[in-house]
């Protein structure tokens, strides 16, 4: 298992806090995303289309504006103070020129460029019929009135004749309200909105208010000999007769249109022609009234205020999205943070109980959060065997030194009531048991000073095989008392890098508890080799062997194979321990294998240095 695996503790990855933070963060966003481009595209397109519906209406009002000025006017001489407000009004530049484009009137500075190209074309007498309302069939701008301008007094005239006609419309039970053309020329709308009525009374309808006034008639004779010439050039009838009507059928509400009419069984291109003269001749009319052609520039302007405004509708589009991600931001954010809190209050509320109490999280995920409640319980468990061998510990140290101490306090107190006298055998045994009592305060303290770290190492150089002689001599005496054979074999005994004193130590732990296990005639053999770059020491006995239940424990402290061996027969149980704590600070392995009725081979591992002894011959240390 990798490094990476082992710290995931074997979490898939779609479990993983890391990838489910992840996710959830991407959700969250690409809901947000997903929001704000909607709403981003919603509300742009919202505003273009109201943008661009308000630049058309701006731009159809600049150029009726503009047109209604030059049907009025024979000239564009008072024009500036007119293209400014409207500038002013719609935030749009606005310049006028002629066909040859010579300047007329700029709302920018003086010298500025004009656009690339002209927007419209301002000329009352040829209007865009499908952006002047009211404009006439025949093209002209009603504003354009010319000679048709009704002086006062014909006009004070025929509002009288509006007025009378009013009234007997409203005596028949007709409302009407009266307008009046650019002309000046009044005419009645109804409700409807339409110029006349549907529906005419007889008595209404005496034909006066449609008859041409003086001024009017005039302008038509003007009108009839300029189209005469047209007109014979057609070969038509030069007497043909002309006049103006004010049928709402026609035209807008006040609009002249100009009928041309031709001899009875006249086809359909004479007529077409004698009305194309009729409508020339007018324009030819009305051409001194009106100002020039002219050239219409639109431009952006010099706005310094948004092209548009929110309205109140994207407004409320834009609230309800970001309070519809503000929900989803919180309620993925509050399952995510609940399923994750769980786990992690549950660690919290056993964390806070009594250590005695050893509460355990249950694991309900896979997850990191998973992870650490299993490694919260397996602390748990060790802090339990812990508390176990802690309390086992202090057991086993007051019984070890209970005896001693006892046995020393009895035979005191009897030689001090005189019941015996303190004589060599009596002594002898009290400084064995004293013997006894130094022998296990000097091995916890070699404990207590490996567990705290403290533990001090005289490294040298050593020689394996200088270090299994050494041993074996100072064990031979007890080798010999037991009938035990003590032997030495050695194979390219290696160098050691290690404290001499606390090795023999060792190394005389293991002995003596191999002399002890084994019967007389047995053996006991000391060996060493190379492994590589390690050192391999090994203590092997054909002693009674160890139980397989009962191997995973000859290291642990004070523990005895035999619970019915005495210190004196057993030891005091710490030996082995001492041996794995000394090997560990020397940065080495110990290791125990058995078989009940054959024996034990207790095995060390130890880093070597370089320069081997010579290898040696078996060693027979008696038997």
């Amino acid at each position: 298992m990798t490094k990476r695996s082992a710290a995931d503790g074997g979490i898939p990855l779609r479990k993983r806090l890391l990838v489910r933070l992840l996710i959830a963060s991407v959700l969250i966003a690409g809901c947000s995303v997903a929001a704000t481009a909607w709403l981003a595209v919603q509300t742009t397109t919202s505003a273009l289309r109201q943008e661009q519906g308000q630049d058309l209406a701006d731009d159809v009002a600049i150029l009726a504006r503009l047109s209604g000025y030059a049907a009025g006017h024979p000239d564009w001489k008072g024009v500036g103070p007119t293209v400014r407000e409207l500038a002013r009004r719609t935030g749009r530049r606005i310049a006028l020129t002629t066909s040859d484009h010579a300047p007329v009137a700029d709302s920018a500075p003086h010298g500025s460029p004009l656009p690339p190209s002209p927007a419209a074309t301002v000329d009352p007498l040829h209007t865009d019929t499908y952006t002047q309302r009211g404009a006439q069939l025949s093209g002209v701008d009603p504003r354009a009135v010319g000679p048709y301008l009704l002086p006062a007094g014909e006009r004070a005239r025929i509002d009288g004749l509006a007025v009378k006609r009013q009234s007997c419309f409203a005596a028949n039970g007709i409302r009407t309200t009266i307008r009046h053309t650019p002309g000046g020329r009044p005419y009645l709308v109804g409700t409807d909105g339409a110029q006349g009525t549907a529906y005419v009374p007889d008595q209404c309808a005496d034909g006066a208010l449609n008859t041409p006034t003086p001024t009017e008639q005039r302008g038509l004779n003007d009108l009839r000999r300029l189209a005469r010439g047209c007109i014979t050039r057609a070969g038509l009838d030069p007497d043909l007769g002309m006049f103006l009507t004010f049928d709402p059928g026609h035209a807008g509400p006040g609009s002249r249109y100009l009928v041309a009419k031709v001899a009875e069984g006249a086809d359909d291109g004479q007529m077409q022609k004698a009305q194309q003269c009729a409508d020339d001749a007018y324009r030819a009319q009305l051409d001194p009234y009106v100002a020039p052609t002219a050239q219409l520039f639109l431009g952006g302007g010099d706005r310094t205020a948004p092209r548009f405004v929110m309205s109140p509708a994207n407004k409320a589009k834009v609230v309800g999205a970001a309070a519809l991600v503000l929900a989803v931001t919180v309620a993925v954010t509050a399952v995510v943070a609940s399923r994750l809190v769980r786990p992690l209050r549950a660690l919290t509320e056993a964390a806070r109980q009594p250590p005695d109490q050893h509460v355990r999280v249950p694991v309900t995920t896979r997850d990191e959060t998973g992870l650490l409640a299993r490694t919260f319980n397996e602390l748990t468990e060790r802090r339990e065997r812990l508390e176990a061998q802690r309390k086992a510990m202090v057991s086993d140290i007051a019984h070890e030194l209970r005896s001693p101490l006892t046995n020393i306090r009895g035979w005191l107190e009897v030689a001090r009531d005189g019941l015996v006298e303190p004589d060599p055998a009596l002594l002898a045994s009290l400084h064995d048991e004293a013997l006894v009592l130094q022998r296990i305060i000097d091995d916890l303290q070699d404990l207590a000073a490996a567990d705290a770290g403290t533990l001090r190492l005289h490294r040298e150089p050593l020689d394996a095989g200088d270090l299994l002689d050494q041993v074996t001599a100072a064990h031979r005496v007890a080798a010999r008392t037991a009938g035990v054979a003590l032997r030495t074999e050695g194979a390219g005994e290696p160098c050691l890098d290690a404290d001499p004193v606390r090795m023999r130590q060792v190394l005389g732990n293991l002995v003596s508890n191999a002399l002890r296990h084994t019967p007389a005639g047995g053996t006991v053999t000391l060996a060493a080799r190379a492994d590589g770059d390690d050192a391999v020491l090994s203590v092997t006995d054909t002693g009674t062997g160890i139980a397989p239940e009962d191997l995973p424990h000859v290291f642990d402290r004070f523990w005895r194979a035999e619970k019915s061996r005495s210190r004196r027969t057993g030891g005091s149980g710490l030996g082995l321990a001492i041996v794995r704590q000394l090997v560990d600070a020397h940065g080495g392995t110990t290791t125990a294998a058995s078989e009940p009725g054959t024996g034990s081979v207790f095995t060390l591992r130890l880093p070597a240095t370089s320069g081997d002894a010579p290898g040696g011959t078996p060693v027979d240390s008696g038997g």
